[in-house]
């Protein structure tokens, strides 16, 4: 099965379900060909999440019969600094800190709103907003300030 049909199918699958897709890739590690399947959805992944994937996913995955040879599947999270692909991303990720690279610039800072055009980032009380296609990447970053 091509690739970009498979990955339309899982994404349709897993919209159903309250899940999107954030990646679907075919590897190969040793001689063992791995479908991997990236979740995620607005409040976070947990473990009960790839569970619940997993286990409704595997029915589907085996009826569709997407890889000729025999093949594992795997069902994770795109990972606590996961880069932010899409716009619905972004906006999924207003009010979490975030890492921003520009053309110039490195920052990381609250996003505390995204209008499709432009960012606006808190950091130390200051606001600074950036249009977004100035944007070379921008991914969630680990919080490690204490919260009082």
């Amino acid at each position: 099965m091509e690739l970009s049909r498979l990955k339309n199918e899982v994404d349709s699958f897993l919209k159903s379900i309250g899940y999107d897709l954030y990646n679907l890739e075919i590897v190969k590690e040793d001689n063992n060909k791995i479908l991997r399947i990236y979740i995620d959805k607005a409040e976070g992944v947990v473990i009960d999440d790839i569970v619940l994937v997993t286990r409704k996913l595997n029915p589907f995955i085996d009826e569709l019969d997407p890889i000729k040879d025999s093949y594992m599947m795997e069902v994770s999270s795109p990972g606590a600094e996961r880069e932010l692909r899409t716009k619905k991303a972004i906006e999924h990720s207003v009010g979490r800190l975030v890492y921003v690279e520009t053309f110039t610039q490195k920052l990381e800072g609250d996003l505390i709103a995204f209008d499709g055009d432009s960012l606006t980032l808190s950091i130390k009380n200051k606001k600074i907003k950036i249009n977004y296609i100035d944007v070379n990447l921008i991914r969630l970053a680990i919080d490690f300030r204490r919260k009082k």
